[in-house]
């Protein structure tokens, strides 16, 4: 079932988301539900009843009326005519009753099918309440297995970061201890603030997600030079490349411009693009970031030459807490939700193309209209 993960995003400018079981809770609404409707259900053809009993006395009432007063006319006139018992006569008032009688037979036909289309669309209209309980509750198990998935994971990677954290701060007081100053520590603490970089941008992304969800993350545009925002994501990789032998530039003929949009959230999306970019990018890779005007649009894209992604993954990849490999531990699947969202928030787009063992591309619109 597709999960609804629509983006909840506050704009400001400044100037310069297989069948659950049963739970205990969902079967006593179950049954909550079922000895209502079945109360309901008494009350109505009680009521339903007495309605029809009420309207069918009367119509019994009207029709002997009606009987009464031709009996009567017929008699005055039989008193008054000569020819009131006549043969013809006989026939014709014989032809009056059976056409009478087929009227009221036809009168009650309607009567009985315009009650049962009541009921009809009485259960129709259950029909489509039950309907929209099971999709609401396939929404609900969705969202609570979905829940429990993110959980997992995110108390798997911060457990395995603090591990990392601890083991290493463990080793710096051994190395201190054993007076082994030098490179090995200066290492292990290099490995303690990575750690610590990656706890925080991960409950910074967990910040980012509630405020999405509650409709409070705020996207506070200011005019700024876009060329400036992929600079900056692009030195803030580069040793990290340079480590694992992949290289990373920047690449824009883009003449100088100022356009509105908030500097600090698009770098948060090069961030995360150009991280994403990295985890799938082999040695001797490369990533290439890049920024160009398209008609009345910014266009950024941040290309590899990684492992690449199935074609029936490519939009299903902007999702929350999804990942292309329920095994692959580098991530919960946040910043590519996060990112739409704060892409979405300036009023462009964000998409991904991708071949495997060929590479990725994934690209970003901001409008320019708004520009100083």
């Amino acid at each position: 079932m597709a999960r609804n993960d629509a983006c909840y995003v506050s704009s400001m400018t400044t100037e310069p988301e297989p069948e659950q079981p049963s739970t205990p809770e969902r079967l006593q609404t179950d049954e909550s539900l079922r000895a209502e409707r079945e109360r309901a259900d008494g009350a109505l053809a009680e009521s339903m009843s007495a309605v029809d009993d009420i309207a069918d006395a009367v119509i019994i009432r009207a029709r002997q009326r009606a009987d009464g007063v031709l009996a009567a006319a017929r008699a005055k006139s039989d008193r008054t005519s000569p020819v009131a018992t006549t043969p013809a006569l006989v026939k014709e008032r014989g032809k009056e009753d059976r056409v009478l009688q087929e009227e009221r037979a036809t009168a009650d036909e309607i009567l009985k099918e315009e009650r049962a289309e009541h009921v009809t669309l009485l259960n129709n209209e259950r029909e489509e309440t039950d309907k929209d309980l099971v999709r609401e509750r396939g929404r609900s198990d969705d969202a609570l297995a979905t829940r429990d998935e993110f959980l997992s994971i995110v108390s798997h990677d911060l457990r395995t970061l603090l591990s990392q954290v601890m083991g290493y701060a463990g080793l710096i007081s051994m190395e201190v201890a054993a007076q082994q100053f030098g490179a090995q520590v200066i290492s292990n603490a290099d490995r303690i603030q990575r750690s610590g970089t990656r706890m925080n941008r991960l409950i910074g992304d967990l910040v980012d997600v509630a405020s999405i969800h509650a409709g409070t993350l705020i996207v506070t545009r200011q005019e700024e030079d876009p060329v400036r925002a992929v600079t900056e994501a692009v030195d803030t990789f580069q040793a990290q490349a340079v480590a694992r032998g992949i290289s990373v530039s920047s690449e824009t003929d883009l003449a100088p411009i100022n356009v509105l949009f908030d500097p600090a959230r698009i770098l948060q999306v090069l961030t995360n693009l150009l991280s994403n970019a990295l985890k799938f990018t082999p040695a001797k890779g490369t990533i290439v970031v890049r920024v160009e005007r398209v008609a009345n649009e910014l266009q950024f894209s941040v290309s590899d030459t990684g492992i690449g992604i199935p074609a029936d993954k490519l939009e299903a990849i902007f999702e929350r807490y999804l990942q292309i490999n329920s095994n692959d531990r580098r991530g919960v699947g946040l910043g590519l939700y996060i990112s739409k969202c704060i892409i979405q928030g300036h009023g462009g787009r964000i998409w991904a193309e991708s071949k495997l063992g060929k590479g990725s591309t994934f690209s970003f619109t901001l409008p320019i209209e708004a520009q100083a």
